[in-house]
């Protein structure tokens, strides 16, 4: 092949390679400009009302710049949690459907069957003989699932695990609905409020049966539009409690001695 060949061809790769980076940079600015990547969300086709009941076609998919999507918005993704639902405020065709749109909790007391949703079960828990936090969590309520673990080995220390994220709360006790009394009406005694029934799949259900084998389990309540999920979280054992007081107990006293002055230490003969 003749040089002046072998040159008009790297040419053209070169000038292949330079266009097509040119139509990547070009798309990615643009996907900037107008919001970043697009998102799935639901959005309401026609006007609802409060207590009408959410279905397949009262919704629709619409595209939104994900720098503009709230948190608090339902994505397609999650359609099959929220068909069969109540809608718990007024929803103007077109809008977007939120989370907090939706009468989770709002209802008539219902059967807890009816609240399972297709791919779901409903999970029952305890709460410790000592723990009064159940009596503040209602129905329709996200939890995160803590499971305190005990050691396998004989000498091993007790694991704290978090478990499950974001876990809807179907029932506390044997209230599914708004007839819920007030948190402070609640007879702390009463044994059919130290049960939780929450809405999981078969696996995570398989998970809360091991855990409750080996230990106990502990519910932390989430903020209602509060959806994200924190990856990566480790363990932690006993040994990270002891060394989390220490800590503590050496930032107490470094506080004290810089409130005091520094210590002089002085020469005696």
């Amino acid at each position: 092949m003749q040089p002046n060949r072998i040159a008009l061809l790297v040419a053209s790769v070169v000038a292949a390679v330079g266009a097509l980076l040119l139509v990547l940079y070009l798309r990615r600015f643009e996907e900037e400009a107008s919001g970043g990547a697009p998102v799935k969300v639901l959005m309401a086709v026609k006007t609802l009302e409060p207590g009408a009941l959410l279905t397949e076609d009262s919704v629709a998919v619409r595209l939104i710049p994900v720098a503009y999507v709230e948190s608090r918005a339902v994505r397609e993704s999650d359609r099959p949690k929220v068909i069969g639902l109540r809608i718990a405020t007024p929803v103007q065709a077109n809008q977007s459907l939120f989370w907090t749109d939706l009468a989770i909790a709002t209802d008539d007391r219902r059967d807890l069957s009816s609240l399972v949703q297709p791919g779901m079960r409903a999970v029952t828990i305890r709460a410790a003989n000592d723990d009064k936090s159940f009596a503040l969590i209602r129905p329709g309520d996200r939890v995160d699932v803590v499971a305190t673990l005990a050691p396998l080995a004989p000498n091993g220390e007790k694991t704290s695990v978090v478990l499950l994220q974001n876990v809807l709360v179907l029932a506390v006790g044997l209230e599914t609905g708004n007839d819920v009394p007030a948190a402070g009406s609640r007879t702390s005694g009463d044994s059919r409020q130290q049960v939780m029934s929450l809405s999981l799949n078969l696996q995570e259900a398989q998970l809360v049966s091991l855990a409750l084998d080996r230990g106990r389990l502990t519910v932390a309540l989430r903020n209602p539009s509060d959806l994200r999920v924190t990856e990566g979280m480790a363990d932690l054992t006993s040994n990270a409690l002891v060394e989390s007081v220490s800590r503590k107990a050496i930032q107490g006293i470094r506080q004290s001695v810089s409130a005091d002055g520094p210590i002089r230490l002085e020469a005696r003969p």
